[in-house]
């Protein structure tokens, strides 16, 4: 009961369980549901917590889709993406890479926009529920294990198959694989930058 209030002040109402079905239109206009960021609403960094948002989502009848990313210098694709992934469940949450794990995955120049602002910047992106930091050292699959998502979404490359079969089996409803939906990639347009900003210097100094 706790924690279903404290969603209902969230969305904005002040109701009990008992008014839900009839005060659901109320729900999606305001707090979590509204067009709104909202980030200091949406941003939940403890996972156990994520948990119980869940757990009462699910009183409403909501199902859920999780998908994560690092979501570093936000374009058209990320936004195409979470759109897409928005479009297999009622409730979308995103795990946004710490500054630590993009570090070790793409090196010591990654991420180009600090962990803070991608967080925002994701709320900021029509359709999205909540947001989580996902830590460099995080055990195995945790946020999905917090979320148990009806709809797990991922790139390609992001699962084997007998990832996949383990995910379905445990601790999710299903994965859907999604293809990448940018014509260029952060990393290739940050490329295509120092490329160009080595040709104007060399331009400058007459090389």
């Amino acid at each position: 009961m706790v924690v279903e209030t404290a969603i209902a002040r969230q969305a904005g109402a002040a109701m009990t369980p008992a008014d839900w079905s009839t005060t659901r239109p109320m729900l999606t206009s305001s707090g979590l549901f509204a067009d709104a960021s909202n980030f200091e609403l949406r941003f939940i960094r403890d996972y156990g917590r994520i948990s119980e948002i869940v757990a009462a989502l699910r009183t409403l009848g909501l199902r859920i889709v999780l998908t994560s990313g690092t979501f570093d210098i936000l374009h058209e694709g990320h936004s195409m993406y979470l759109e897409a992934a928005r479009q297999f469940a009622d409730f979308l949450i995103v795990g946004v890479d710490s500054d630590e794990k993009v570090r070790r995955r793409k090196g010591p120049s990654r991420p180009a926009v600090p962990e803070l602002e991608r967080l925002r910047m994701v709320t900021h992106q029509r359709g999205v529920g909540l947001v989580t930091v996902k830590p460099a050292d995080e055990p195995r699959w945790s946020l999905i294990k917090a979320v148990r998502p009806d709809v797990l979404v991922a790139t390609a490359e992001t699962y084997t198959q007998v990832e996949i079969a383990e995910l379905e089996k445990d601790w999710c409803g299903r994965v859907e694989v999604l293809d990448r939906m940018a014509t260029i990639s952060t990393s290739n347009r940050l490329r295509t930058m120092q490329l160009r900003q080595a040709a104007e210097k060399a331009e400058r100094r007459g090389d």
